[in-house]
């Protein structure tokens, strides 16, 4: 099986930033045990302040500004739930 592309949005706000989202279903493996590659980014000014993947060698993990992290992946609907709570609370809502 080859990587399908599973979801792809992209989202530019009025204040320019880009909120943009891929994953793919991907067979499963040591690298991707739940068979999903994804990457998702919110952008501001230009620069990465959130992002989630999983790109291959480091495995699940997020961004906050320069700051990197081990992420827990659960499920998609979690994964989603955890990147648009953290934009939310970078915005102050």
């Amino acid at each position: 099986m080859v990587a399908k592309l599973v979801n792809h949005n992209k989202l530019v706000y009025s204040d320019g930033s880009i909120l943009e989202t891929k994953i793919w279903k991907v067979p499963k493996s040591e690298k991707y045990s739940k068979g999903y590659k994804y990457s998702l980014v919110y952008i501001k000014n230009g620069k990465r302040v959130v992002g989630y993947d999983n790109a291959e060698g480091k495995g699940d993990h997020k961004h906050y500004y320069a700051h990197e992290e081990p992420y827990i992946f659960i499920n998609l609907d979690q994964l989603i739930r955890d990147f648009m709570a953290d934009i939310e609370k970078l915005k102050g809502a």
